[in-house]
């Protein structure tokens, strides 16, 4: 039998790249328009059809791109507030600090990971603007109680929806529900993967129009537009905007994962359901499934070591690098990241829920291209950490 240490490195995540994807981005290479035009638009018109809804798509280079251009669109400036969970990636809290605005932070749910929503009235004051929630692993927020408090408050909401595709919340799409901005990431690891990328969607046509025009410079109307047979060359900045705009060529890999999105989406699953049995046992806590009634989308799969387990974190993560899997950790709270913590005098103690999960999380490889042996190594791997030697 082959052992892990002969067996090739099993990696903690890959692209799904199919021959569909290779044979779009090689059409598009010939077609001479590699950067935004015809496919990037056709993407954008897909992807909200996906969704449905009357929502708006607007392609951006990065999630990271789509949320600053979303908070720039609702006015967020300095002196204004925003609440932010504190267990997710910077990205959530620079987009504040890009517009001279505040991050406030706030603890997440022990179950779930995502914010916690009984905690929101804490961090209100007479500053506060908006609300970025952010549907951790792919397991959508209680969205519910989040719109009624932003309702009340009169706040925007704008998610994270970084990992949430295609998740679901009571039936409806993450991308849309009543919220004022949604964006995903297109990011290498993500559920649907071109490289770098996302998308900013919204119901609100001024916010969309705002973003479509400070992704490219300020300029009050697309590349596509101006530079296609017949386009007028006149255009006009109306704002210092930004360079977010996507590329054709990853909108060409983009149209095909969107196509083949519920096809990687139950590979996922099935791995995540296949984890859940095996470890059922194991002196671990395995992620919240949510309810039945809804889709989790399943881009991360992390494991919290139970406190009298006989291995703490670190040890774990060396555990699984010694049988050749790849693992991460996710994330390293932003209480506990120098910039955050020192700006905002952030102590681990005013967020016991993050903290913890921290000490005792890794992410394990999830992926659509993983095949069932892989799995299983994997499986192998983990139970084995918990096996005691005769004395």
């Amino acid at each position: 039998m082959q052992t892990d240490e002969l067996r090739p490195y099993l990696p903690f995540a890959l692209p799904d790249i199919g021959q569909a994807e290779i044979d779009e981005v090689v059409r598009t290479l010939k077609s001479g328009w590699i950067t935004s035009g015809p496919t990037t638009a056709r993407f954008e018109k897909e992807f909200a059809e996906h969704l449905g809804g009357e929502v708006q798509a607007v392609a951006v280079n990065s999630a990271t791109a789509g949320l600053h251009l979303a908070v720039e669109a609702l006015g967020i400036g300095p002196g204004d507030e925003v609440i932010v969970p504190v267990h997710t990636f910077t990205a959530t809290a620079e987009v504040v600090r890009y517009m001279g605005a505040d991050p406030v932070f706030v603890d997440v749910d022990p179950v779930t990971l995502n914010i916690d929503a009984t905690l929101l009235a804490d961090a209100l004051t007479d500053r506060t603007r908006a609300i970025i929630p952010v549907h951790y692993g792919g397991l959508a927020c209680d969205m519910r109680s989040i719109l009624s408090f932003a309702k009340s408050h009169g706040l925007a909401v704008v998610e994270d929806a970084a990992h949430a595709l295609p998740t679901t919340f009571e039936g409806q799409p993450i991308g849309s529900l009543e919220t004022d901005a949604c964006v995903f990431s297109f990011y290498a690891t993500k559920t649907l993967a071109t490289g770098e990328g996302g998308m900013l969607v919204t119901r609100n046509k001024e916010i969309a129009t705002r973003a479509r025009t400070m992704r490219l410079h300020g300029i009050n109307r697309d590349v596509f537009d101006r530079y296609q047979a017949g386009g007028p060359w006149y255009y006009e900045v109306v704002a210092p905007g930004y360079k977010y705009n996507m590329t054709d060529i990853a909108a060409a890999i983009g149209v095909h994962q969107l196509r083949r999105l519920s096809e990687m989406h139950s590979r996922r699953e099935f791995v995540a359901q296949r984890y859940t049995e095996a470890f059922r046992e194991l002196p671990l806590q395995l992620p919240s499934a949510g309810t039945s009634q809804d889709c989790h989308a399943w881009h991360l799969y992390p494991i919290r070591l139970a406190p009298d387990c006989g291995i703490d974190r670190n040890a774990m993560v060396a555990h699984m690098n010694a049988h050749g899997i790849g693992v991460s950790v996710h994330y390293v709270p932003l209480h506990m990241q120098p910039y955050w913590r020192d700006r905002y005098q952030l102590t681990e103690e005013a967020f016991p829920v993050s903290s913890a999960a921290y000490q005792s999380m890794l992410s394990i490889p999830i992926y659509s291209k993983m095949d069932d042996a892989s799995v299983e190594r994997v499986i192998g791997a983990v139970k084995s950490a918990f096996e005691r030697s005769p004395k």
